[in-house]
């Protein structure tokens, strides 16, 4: 029996708020963490930095995995399962070589979970004539909840708690999963269509628009890396730059609220372009906020330079990617901004030694570049665009 497309929705929902409920508790705070393991900062560096490679190499292959088989729910409750497993390993153990061996068996089967997890709600988008917005924003609710609810545990010292607030989510992700229906010809017959991967995936216009749309993701690296150091130093407290942090997600979830009907008027393409230009406008005018005030104001751009950014780069794979390849498509776009964002902190760490501003304006560069790129690429992408599904993704 089918569930009403408002119910399918809200366990939709529950599936992205489930999973960044985890990671929203893992990116903040496991370097605390591994702190109080005893690891130096050389070490945790050296951690988080293989856990990182080993996310983008292992995107594209395991979500190809997923869509080969046809079984996207299964997949995600199988990868949150072995990513359970190995912080379970984690917690058993110590030693700087065994946190190794699990933050990179953690990331193998954690880092596919959002792109299976977007496939799946652009199928039920597609089937049912859902709001993708309106299921996504619930990941930046469940993430900033994650936030204070992870501030709270750290202040109380005890840093297994977070560990154990992170297998939760991990776990409840799985079950969210496989308890939601089947969608798509593919898993009802367990007969996967069209085993041969779409050449478009190895197609050098293909992999270069993954490029421009990367460098949309890849200039946040230095307000991710150096955004809350900035803020220290121009005297902004703990508590305030918190409150900074989430106003951001928050005009990401407004965005995300009307997606569905900005959507009907605006192309993915505008959603893109939109996002550019925020992007330039924020890191340019970032290192010149000096109150609280104008700090915020510009937080609120996240809601462009992020949040149009990504309802655009997935609505157009979605148009692009034929449904059954849906969720490598999504594991080749986390990749394209995994990858630029590690460059991008590769940069900005000894542009912030040279002068603080400097990440924020090579940043603003950035998003001008991929601005270019995009009103190059426009006519090529709006034609293959045309070539495909036109159904509202966003």
């Amino acid at each position: 029996m089918s569930l009403p497309a408002a119910s399918l929705s809200a366990r939709v929902g529950g599936l992205f708020a489930s999973h960044f409920l985890g990671f929203g508790l893992f990116l903040p705070f496991f370097p605390l963490v591994l702190e109080d393991r005893g690891l130096t900062v050389a070490e945790i560096g050296y951690i988080l930095s293989a856990g990182t490679i080993v996310r983008i190499a292992a995107n594209p292959v395991m979500t190809g995995l997923s869509d080969h088989s046809g079984r996207r729910r299964l997949s995600i409750f199988a990868y949150s399962m072995a990513g359970a497993a190995f912080l379970g390993f984690f917690i058993a153990s110590s030693g700087m070589v065994t946190a190794l061996i699990a933050v990179m068996g953690l990331m193998i089967f954690w880092s596919p979970i959002v792109p299976l997890s977007d496939a799946y709600a652009l199928d039920v988008v597609r089937n049912h004539g859902a709001d993708y917005g309106r299921m996504r924003l619930w990941g930046s609710v469940g993430f900033v909840v994650a936030n204070v609810f992870g501030g709270w545990l750290a202040g109380m010292g005890n840093s297994q708690l977070i560990v154990m607030g992170t297998v939760l989510g991990v776990i409840s992700t799985g079950f969210v999963a496989i308890s939601l229906p089947r969608q798509g010809r593919d898993e009802e017959t367990g007969e996967p269509q069209q085993n041969q991967r779409p050449k478009l995936f190895w197609s050098p216009w293909f992999l270069g628009i993954l490029g421009v749309i990367g460098l949309l993701q890849g200039s946040h690296a230095a307000f991710y890396g150096f955004g809350t150091l900035f803020w220290l130093q121009a005297g902004i407290s703990e508590f305030a730059i918190g409150l900074l942090w989430s106003i951001g997600v928050l005009a990401e979830i407004a965005l995300f609220f009307v997606a569905g009907r900005l959507g009907l008027s605006f192309g993915p393409l505008t959603f893109l372009l939109v996002g550019a230009a925020g992007g330039i406008l924020r890191w340019l005018l970032f290192p010149l906020a000096d109150s609280f005030v104008t700090m915020a104001a510009l937080q609120l751009m996240h809601g462009l330079s992020f949040g149009a950014a990504h309802l655009g780069s997935v609505a157009f794979l979605s148009r692009l990617v034929p449904p059954k390849w849906g969720a490598t498509g999504q594991g080749f776009l986390a990749a394209s901004n995994g990858i630029l964002t590690a460059l991008g902190l590769a940069i900005c760490g000894p542009l912030f030694e040279l002068d603080p501003a400097y990440p924020f304006w090579a940043m603003a560069a950035v998003s001008i570049v991929a601005t270019l790129g995009l009103a190059l690429l426009h006519p090529f992408m709006a034609k293959k665009l045309a070539a495909g599904d036109v159904s509202p993704a966003v």
